[in-house]
């Protein structure tokens, strides 16, 4: 499909990377989209996304043919599809963990979330469901982080258990910020980044900096990740609605990031 205008304007941003693309990723949610709406949310930009998450248990509640349709429409653009993590926690509680892994298998999604952000269980059982996931062929996505704040993990614990999750098999380690993005994992009440101890935790990631989503619905987030980690970061939990927004920060094509390559903003353009 022709985008750019067809001129010869570039992107402000250079290195911006195209699918199939290992990092730059960007994971959208799907608070439960109406087929007519996915069909729009595709065509003006499924080539900028490369997941999309059936937020919570939305998946759920709606209704069994239109979630496979859906499912169908998104894979036919390259993207991955997952249900929310806390449809899997609900599994976890009930016992129905291999229940859910196959119903999902059947309804055709390619990934799964295995979080553990509303409830505690035991890291071996996490091994064992990243194992099981990937045998049955589902791309594993785990999530790092609680999602009540008086229960807000350490940093070390985080760090320990992102390496853990790769090392057993998780194709990627969502860091937790939930939908609003506030008061949670890495930023303070207002959604601002805790620059302390987000340093901390990027420290403790070292060089699996690409195997890293992090959550990061606000814009002041997304210009954040951008200007720390360029446009290639891997985000997520990004508004439906808000793609080509994060598209145009990515690429310079937004007043945030333009002067990424600018240092001298004082500089002036002369016509002809």
């Amino acid at each position: 499909m022709k985008r750019n205008w067809e001129t010869e304007i570039v992107d402000p941003v250079k290195g911006r990377k195209d699918k199939p693309r290992k990092t730059g990723l960007t994971m959208v949610l799907d608070k439960g989209l109406g087929l007519n709406e996915l069909d729009d949310i595709l065509l003006m930009g499924g080539e900028y996304i490369d997941f999309i998450k059936f937020s919570f248990g939305t998946s759920f509640v709606c209704p069994l043919e239109v979630v496979k349709k859906k499912i169908e429409k998104i894979k036919k653009w390259s993207i991955k599809v997952f249900p929310g993590g806390t449809l899997f926690e609900i599994a976890v509680t009930q016992n129905k963990i291999n229940e859910y892994l196959f119903k999902a298998k059947q309804l055709g999604f390619n990934a799964v979330e295995i979080s553990n952000g509303s409830i505690t269980y035991d890291g071996n059982l996490r091994k064992e469901v990243i194992g099981k996931a990937r045998d049955l062929g589902f791309m594993v996505l785990t999530e790092v982080g609680k999602k009540d704040k008086a229960k807000s993990l350490p940093v070390k614990s985080m760090v320990n258990q992102l390496k853990s999750d790769i090392k057993n098999g998780a194709g990627l380690v969502i860091i937790e910020a939930r939908e609003s993005g506030k008061n949670i994992s890495i930023y303070e009440e207002d959604g601002s980044v805790n620059t302390g101890k987000f340093e901390k935790l990027y420290k403790g990631i070292g060089n699996w900096e690409e195997n890293i989503l992090w959550e990061a619905p606000l814009k002041k987030q997304q210009v954040f990740m951008i200007k720390k980690f360029g446009p290639n970061v891997n985000l997520g939990n990004i508004n439906a609605g808000e793609v080509n927004s994060l598209e145009t920060l990515r690429r310079g094509l937004r007043g945030d990031t333009f002067k990424l390559t600018n240092k001298d903003d004082e500089e002036t353009y002369l016509i002809g």
